[in-house]
């Protein structure tokens, strides 16, 4: 492989919530040689997301939670017998758990408004995410 692998830790605070982790990415791409390429990001839980979506409003990052609390509901899955958190495991699998992003002269090909979140559905925790710049 030809490439640059790093690890970031998220501390979330709530049980639900979503964070920017966008320039952190962009930081550890600045400190690669990596001109052209692509970006490849992984949480490695089952009850985290990562999503790519508009980060200048706020109310972008309420209304997805919104959404997700809305059609999937809590405390009404078989899992919830096991440790009450069968929500954060429907909701996380329709997120997804990657994102990939081309990289062109050093710099993320975002969109404008577009950022990179960690999404948390079953916080308060530490979280990691791989971070794999390849060339």
């Amino acid at each position: 492989m030809v490439g640059d692998f790093f690890e970031i830790k998220v501390k979330t605070k709530k049980r639900e919530e979503i964070i920017d982790i966008t320039e952190k990415v962009k930081d550890l791409l600045k400190k690669t040689n990596i001109k052209d390429g692509i970006c490849f990001l992984y949480v490695p839980h089952a009850t985290a997301s990562l999503i790519i979506n508009e980060n200048a409003d706020e109310n972008v990052k309420k209304d997805i939670l919104t959404w997700l609390k809305k059609n999937v509901p809590y405390g009404i899955w078989l899992h919830d017998a096991i440790d009450n958190n069968a929500d954060a495991h429907i909701k996380s699998s329709l997120l997804g758990c990657f994102q990939v992003i081309p990289i062109k002269n050093n710099h993320l090909l975002l969109g404008t408004w577009q950022g990179i979140m960690l999404v948390e559905l079953d916080g308060p925790r530490e979280r990691k995410v791989y971070i794999v710049f390849l060339k």
